[in-house]
């Protein structure tokens, strides 16, 4: 839940007064242009900017965004893709397991179809590759909350639908996205927050 949030970045008010409460299984989809605050709002649910104001909760409970007991009950994938380029894909997902205390590196492999790209370094991967490693993460350890800015760019048709049912499976086991996309991924039944125009 998010009460009276609000992000100043650049001495601009990107947004204020902002709240929304989502429930178990649920998805909010935040639409509006480049620049309108849809990142900001990610970055600021992931602990990755501050807060100018507002309260955030968890179950009911105040959530201090930047707070290591927070960062596990989540997964962000942004725009960067947060790999090491020098390691190979399974490389990456067993050292992002073993800082989570474990992790299934098979089924997150074959979740994007990664299984034939294991023993490839990451510098070596197309820009959809590099978007299928990073959404392999979600499946990597299981988290009940996904922050998600524009998964689907670089992906295929084929993926972009792997990416849907993935979101569809996470929310019927009981877990929440946000997810900011410009109409290209489908959701089911979303609440919608539109963010309008740029500043």
């Amino acid at each position: 839940e998010a009460r009276d949030l609000a992000c100043v970045r650049g001495g601009r008010t990107v947004f204020a007064h902002l709240d929304f409460a989502l429930a178990p299984g649920e998805a909010l989809l935040l639409r509006g242009p480049n620049g309108s605050g849809k990142s900001s709002l990610l970055l600021l649910l992931a602990g990755l900017i501050p807060r100018a104001g507002g309260t955030l909760l968890w179950e009911g409970e105040t959530v201090d965004p930047r707070a290591p007991d927070w960062h596990a009950r989540f997964h962000f994938v942004g725009h960067a893709d947060g790999a090491s380029r020098v390691l190979t894909v399974a490389e990456n997902l067993r050292f992002l397991a073993g800082l989570a205390g474990g992790g299934d590196v098979e089924a997150a492999l074959s979740a994007f179809d990664l299984a034939e790209l294991a023993d490839r370094p990451v510098r070596w991967l197309s820009a959809g590759q590099k978007r299928r490693l990073a959404l392999a993460r979600l499946l990597l350890v299981p988290r009940p909350l996904w922050l998600l800015d524009e998964p689907a760019v670089g992906l295929d048709a084929a993926r972009r639908r792997r990416l849907e049912d993935h979101i569809r499976e996470h929310r019927a086991r009981g877990g929440i996205c946000v997810v900011a996309s410009h109409g290209d991924v489908a959701l089911d039944d979303p609440l919608v927050l539109d963010f309008g125009e740029a500043a």
